[in-house]
């Protein structure tokens, strides 16, 4: 009988996040891959595109003018999910056809003037203002009385649903807890109660005394493949220090999160030196007016692509049906990732 190899033998894992089960595979990166093929983005976008909805100066499909911006720029989504009317509605007590009317806002920040710069081509202090932005804006949707939640996320690139190339990211804030963000609390929760400290920052000091999946890390901050990672080269941010959200940093955290954000993004990048799409965002202490210690400030990056630049991970069947599953083994891409240089494959000959 063999011994157990985590980079070999198929095996589950647990996130304690979630309350969930991944299956990993990880004999399976070995297979041929004769699927599908994504094209890739175009690469030479100009600063300024006149077509471009975002773009400073430019009119967007509502006839609305934006502002001639030279950091970032925040304005509510023309195309909302979320409305802020309220609603009357009569609660009908039907267990199997139960719903609630919801009430949001939905705001669009774009990070940069530029058409053709992401935020891994983008200076430090650039990536702050950004952060920033993301402090003011959790500050004033969280204080209108119907908000309790505020999640800040990115879609960068075609492949992962993004309709407009300009580099930038979208807030939706809304009046109840998201899935994903109600089940993380319960189970922060739940840990907190029990254990009276952080279940992320107790995590995260056994992945720095560790090592196998840190990526990169500053005073302030780690980038790390989560032990249960799902997406082939998904990464957390995750905060030293316990603090619940983003107007709790201080301005050498605020700096140190900035430059996380550009590391873990260069990284990517320079995987398969193309522009890596993903979906990444910040799960941080609920709005609701009661007091969460529980909640522990990190960032997620779930990125798609696992063989090359053209070849992405699908969720379907088993995953759909069964439950979540991987080829590589965390300790592996954190390895491929770590080892990448930390300098832009565009900038490495100036």
């Amino acid at each position: 009988m063999q011994h157990f190899n985590h980079n070999e033998h198929p095996h589950r894992r647990y996130n304690p996040l979630l309350d969930e089960w991944i299956l990993v595979s990880p004999h399976r990166a070995k297979r041929p891959w004769q699927g599908q093929n994504e094209t890739l983005p175009e690469d030479n976008r100009p600063e300024h595109d006149e077509t471009c909805y975002l773009c400073a100066g430019n009119v967007r499909a509502n006839g609305i003018k934006n502002e001639d911006y030279t950091n970032s720029y925040v304005f509510e989504n023309d195309f909302s999910a979320l409305l802020k009317d309220d609603v009357l509605y009569e609660t009908k007590n039907k267990s199997l056809f139960q719903l609630k009317p919801e009430r949001g806002i939905n705001k669009v920040v774009c990070f940069s003037p530029k058409h053709n710069l992401t935020l891994p081509e983008m200076e430090v202090s650039d990536i702050e203002k950004v952060v920033q932005t993301w402090a003011e804006q959790y500050i004033e949707l969280g204080n209108q009385d119907f908000i309790n939640y505020v999640q800040i996320f990115e879609n960068k690139g075609s492949v992962m649903g993004c309709s407009n190339p300009h580099p930038h990211g979208q807030i939706w804030a809304q009046s109840s807890l998201p899935t994903q963000v109600e089940k993380t609390q319960k189970n922060l929760r739940a840990y907190y109660d029990k254990n009276k400290t952080s279940l992320l920052k107790d995590y995260l000091d056994q992945e720095l005394k560790s090592g196998d999946r840190v990526v990169i890390e500053n005073n302030h901050f780690a980038v790390v493949v989560p032990f249960w990672a799902t997406w082939p080269y998904e990464t957390m941010i995750i905060s030293k220090r316990h603090f619940g959200s983003i107007i709790a940093m201080s301005k050498e955290e605020t700096t140190a999160f900035a430059e996380m954000i550009k590391a873990i993004t260069v990284k990517y990048d320079n995987l398969f030196n193309t522009s890596f799409p993903y979906s990444s965002g910040i799960h941080q202490t609920p709005t609701d007016r009661v007091s969460h210690p529980e909640w522990h400030f990190h960032m997620h990056f779930y990125p798609p692509l696992l063989r090359s630049a053209t070849v992405k991970k699908f969720m379907v069947g088993y995953e759909m049906l069964g439950e979540a599953q991987r080829d590589i083994s965390p300790e592996q891409s954190a390895k491929i990732l770590r080892e990448l240089p930390n300098q832009h494959y565009k900038t490495k000959n100036q």
